[in-house]
């Protein structure tokens, strides 16, 4: 499981930041990249070309397959989940122990490498968006990954991506402000469009470690993934 796959929103405490690097690298036996460093795969010419190689990251989403949950409603478990922080070392929330014992770690290690214990301690942006949909019944829309990269290119591939921010939508980040979905490195759910060059979110793994209501400028937004809600 490579660190640059498990990307975090940028933390303020830099030197804390670099500590759980170098904690995170160690339990993984791999070359660690910083977690806020631009991820931008320049193999990857368009977001189309992104799509491609992870387009079977998960399954496709069956025509069928509907969900009786409302945008209203993930956003509510989201926001119900607001000052949840992680612990020293960059982990011990349940959404990252949610992840490490659920189908989908077993199927992201085949993918990635390393382990189980490997999630506990890892950056949890998309384990949090994961568990929303999953504890409000939505999963099966909202997807779930615990790399920001595949869990965009899994919207995409669905052919439910797009440059709209609408409340409930799974919204993409890249510091950088790269387009390239190879570039993305935060994820979070859309609670408004601000219309004024800004969105409102909710967001896991921010910079402060903790679930929090933020502002974010559309400058950054790679894109945004929609699921398929009720009404």
């Amino acid at each position: 499981m490579a660190i640059h796959r498990l990307s975090r929103a940028p933390k303020i405490n830099y030197a804390r930041a670099a500590l759980g690097v170098t904690v995170i690298a160690s339990a993984l036996g791999a070359h660690a990249t910083a977690a806020s460093a631009d991820t931008t795969d320049p193999a990857a010419a368009s977001a189309q070309a992104a799509v491609a190689p992870e387009a079977a990251t998960q399954a496709r989403i069956p025509t069928e397959t509907t969900v009786n949950v409302t945008a209203a409603q993930v956003l509510a478990m989201a926001k119900a989940q607001v000052g949840t922080s992680e612990n020293a070392y960059g982990g011990g929330t349940k959404f990252q122990k949610w992840y490490a014992d659920s189908q989908r770690a077993a199927e992201t290690i085949a993918r990635d490498g390393g382990s189980r214990q490997d999630y506990i301690n890892a950056p949890w942006c998309s384990m949090f968006v994961s568990w929303v949909g999953a504890e409000t019944g939505a999963r099966p829309q909202v997807g779930w990954d615990a790399w920001t990269v595949a869990h965009a290119k899994w919207f995409a591939a669905n052919k439910r991506w797009g440059s709209e921010a609408k409340p409930g939508a799974v919204v993409f980040f890249s510091w950088s402000g790269s387009k390239n979905l190879g570039a993305i490195q935060h994820v979070g759910f859309v609670v408004k469009d601000n219309h004024d060059g800004t969105i409102s979110t909710i967001e896991g793994n921010t910079g402060n470690g903790k679930v929090e209501e933020r502002v974010r400028p559309k400058s950054q937004v790679v894109g945004y993934g929609y699921p398929q809600y009720a009404g």
